[in-house]
């Protein structure tokens, strides 16, 4: 018999298969538009409290996963589309 209180596995403060508040944001910030050069980066840095190397990498995976192109399939296919154009150029 086993005790499953005793498991060293917390349970997840985010529903199996839902965004976190973080991957949320981080596609938010991609639904918005930009006035100029820096703005989105400054925004990154206070708005996420993250730096825009980490912010782009998180971006890149989230384009990867199921669950952000069930959460905003709209973004999610533009950011696809556009990361396919600039791989294809190189």
């Amino acid at each position: 018999m086993t005790d499953e209180s005793a498991s060293p596995v917390s349970p997840s403060p985010v529903p199996p298969g839902a965004l976190s508040e973080r991957e949320s944001a981080v596609l938010a910030m991609e639904q918005r538009s930009w006035p100029g050069p820096g703005a989105k980066e400054r925004a990154i840095r206070e708005q996420l409290g993250m730096s825009p190397v980490r912010y782009y990498q998180l971006l890149n995976a989230l384009l990867d996963d199921r669950r952000a192109l069930a959460h905003d399939p709209v973004t999610v296919n533009r950011l696809r589309r556009v990361r396919d154009a600039r791989r294809s150029r190189r």
